[in-house]
């Protein structure tokens, strides 16, 4: 086995899967980032979760948004709902781990929040009974999916987002992911302070 060229391939299929994506995504990623602007700035905050490394990445949208992206800015309201371990075995214990975000949001959200939903499959059922559970509280919803999007995608409704990138493999997908959040944290400090030369 050649491992140096095997690391090289993967290099490359990242940097080609991030360039196909760059012309399908860059409306979906402006947009979410006006919304989570609007929400911010009408007193809203924004609620993140996903599984495993997408819960990882909705963490790190979290700091970034309550500390700094590139450039100092007031902290914004933003809270991963995988943040809390006794909450979510306590949760997953007395119901089930499908609804550990869903009873999160109907805990502490508010009409005017924002949804941040990360699922590279878009079939986590408790992603997808979390996007419920925010449609009952009238949120808006920027979800975060990979390949055809899955069952999330068949849930948004007018005016939600849908960053979905178009890849099949898990990895390249969640690379995609995090440049796009990346993406996103600019977008919201451009919005709100200007472009940064």
């Amino acid at each position: 086995m050649d491992l140096l060229n095997r690391i090289a391939g993967q290099f490359e299929e990242s940097a080609r899967t991030k360039l196909s994506a760059a012309e399908i995504l860059a409306g979906p990623i402006a947009d979410a980032a006006n919304l989570m602007v609007e929400s911010l700035l009408g007193g809203g905050k924004i609620l993140a979760c996903g599984n495993g490394s997408s819960a990882a990445d909705a963490q790190h949208f979290v700091a970034k948004m309550m500390g700094r992206f590139e450039r100092e800015r007031p902290q914004l309201a933003a809270f991963a709902l995988s943040a809390d371990s006794p909450v979510i075995t306590a949760l997953a214990n007395v119901y089930s781990f499908s609804h550990v975000y869903a009873k999160q949001i109907h805990t502490l959200a508010q009409p005017g929040d924002l949804l941040l939903a990360i699922s590279s499959s878009g079939r986590s059922d408790n992603i997808v009974n979390a996007i419920e559970a925010a449609q009952e509280r009238d949120m808006r919803i920027v979800a975060m999916t990979g390949r055809n999007g899955g069952h999330v995608a068949e849930l948004l409704r007018e005016g939600d987002i849908h960053i979905c990138v178009p890849h099949e493999r898990t990895a390249r997908i969640q690379e995609v992911h995090i440049l796009a959040i990346h993406c996103l944290c600019d977008g919201i400090d451009c919005l709100l302070m200007g472009e940064d030369n």
